[in-house]
């Protein structure tokens, strides 16, 4: 019995994709207008202002590593399956000649 290949998962719903980036957006903003209405000194608003942006980077860079590291996954699972499909259809249990 061979197994068929797994079609990738679904990518999400446009609706998803508005409701993530609104969500970024909005927290954002938030975070950025928290900072600048802290009543402390110029210097502490600018840490926190850069520390805010640190976050948003380091988010950004692990999102993308997460990402390539799925799709090399299914990548690999994908050519894995193929050799095996291959290997299955090639292979004949009532053949005399590997006796």
């Amino acid at each position: 019995m061979t197994t068929r290949p797994q079609p990738p998962a679904p990518a999400g719903t446009a609706a998803f994709f508005v409701q993530a980036v609104i969500s970024f957006a909005v927290s954002s903003v938030a975070v950025v207008l928290g900072v600048l209405y802290l009543p402390v000194d110029e210097w502490v608003r600018a840490f926190l202002a850069l520390g805010v942006l640190y976050v948003i980077t380091s988010t950004f860079t692990l999102a993308k590593c997460v990402r390539d590291r799925q799709e090399t996954q299914t990548l690999t699972g994908r050519v894995d399956q193929a050799r095996l499909e291959k290997l299955l259809s090639e292979h004949d249990p009532y053949s005399t000649q590997n006796l």
